[in-house]
């Protein structure tokens, strides 16, 4: 098939599983074309099977913000048509959906069929799409997208509370590449960074108030008064400066590295012993399951779907959101001598059933699904 993907092109979760998604189809045979604003992040390698379209936004003076809605729509025509594309995938419904469902719109008058699906990530519905401001787009653009699909179980859920949806959602998971995230042998950062054995808790985030990095930090403030540890923090945002405070105001700097941003997180993983995702709304919890791919179990809380991802006592422990004290006691648990190898097992063991080699063949076969659904009511 030839496929159009449209997705944000940063280290967020959604436009990372786009365009890991792309790569593993072009890797099938597929011929995909991304659509965005810029070069998706992770889209670095070349394969004879993807292409990448850049929507230019222009400024002029009688617009106060650029339209990208209908300037990604206008690519959206300009692709499907002049690359005689199958299908176009979206991520994120806002603002893409509903550039999709214009663009769907404006082929049809020139008499082209172009099937769209509708990927939701998370924030897209559970945060900006329940604004008023945007609430009544995002409905008409998932009824008007010929599939849809959720990444767990907990998002289809909301969205069918919280918005008037009359089309079914098929939830297929965020995934993993085992052949990147896997535990490589990195002994050496392993002692540089613990040069004493102490233990190696690690959390990813874009370090937003959702993400609870202050838990974080006060989970592993505990830990440490009985386990020797460091924590590892990757990632930046706007809670940055608050974390640093309240590192100084505990006492543990020293004992904390603020990592950043990094591209190759699996390198930072592969010498965990923990990973700490407190988060007060995951839809799914991609930054866990590269965790566990890497043989790192996950303390975190019970929030939307992480627990269809980390298995209470099994890859490690869910806790209510904001239950520090029951965190701590979870994540001492785990890595004491007589239980952490048995835990990083468990997490790699559940992590496969996240191999993109499994998943990959779903979206292949929703892709035929709305298809022929499309072709078929267009020949009634």
């Amino acid at each position: 098939m030839k496929i159009g993907i449209v997705c944000y092109p940063t280290f967020g979760g959604s436009g990372v599983v786009a365009t890991e998604l792309g790569k593993g189809l072009a890797k099938n045979g597929h011929e995909v074309h991304f659509i965005t604003y810029s070069q998706p992040t992770r889209l670095d390698f070349f394969n004879e099977n993807l292409f990448y379209h850049e929507v230019n936004i222009r400024s002029y003076p009688l617009f106060k913000y650029p339209p990208y809605e209908l300037a990604l729509a206008s690519k959206m025509v300009d692709v499907v048509k002049f690359e005689k594309l199958d299908l176009l995938h979206v991520h994120y419904a806002i603002p893409h959906a509903s550039a999709a469902v214009m663009a769907k719109q404006i082929l049809k008058s020139e008499g082209i069929e172009i099937p769209v699906v509708t990927t939701l990530h998370g924030t897209d519905i559970t945060l900006v799409g329940k604004d008023p401001s945007y609430e009544p787009v995002v409905t008409f653009s998932i009824n008007q997208s010929d599939g849809v699909t959720a990444v767990s179980e907990d998002l289809k859920k909301d969205t069918y509370k919280h918005f008037n949806i009359t089309r079914e959602i098929k939830v297929i998971p965020n995934f993993i590449d085992l052949e990147k995230f896997q535990r490589l042998r990195k002994d050496h950062f392993k002692t540089a960074i613990c040069p004493n054995g102490e233990k190696l808790i690690v959390h990813t985030s874009n370090f937003r108030k959702v993400k609870r990095v202050d838990d974080v930090v006060r989970i592993f403030n505990e830990v440490s008064k009985t386990v020797p540890a460091r924590l590892l923090l990757v990632g930046d945002g706007p809670e940055r400066g608050h974390i640093e405070s309240l590192c100084r105001e505990l006492g543990i700097y020293d004992e904390v590295r603020f990592l950043g941003k990094l591209e190759a997180v699996e390198e930072v993983l592969s010498v965990a012993d923990l990973f700490v995702m407190p988060s007060e709304k995951e839809s799914f919890g991609l930054a866990a399951l590269e965790a566990m791919a890497c043989q790192v179990p996950v303390i975190s809380s019970n929030a939307g779907g992480i627990p269809e991802l980390n298995i209470d006592g099994v890859t490690g422990y869910t806790s209510k959101i904001g239950d520090i004290e029951e965190m701590t006691q979870n994540a001492l648990h785990i890595l004491s001598e007589d239980n952490l190898e048995t835990f990083k097992q468990n997490a790699l063991e559940h992590a496969k059933q996240f191999d993109i080699e499994k998943i990959l063949p779903m979206y292949e076969e929703f892709y035929r699904e709305v298809s022929e659904a499309v072709l078929s009511a267009a020949q009634q």
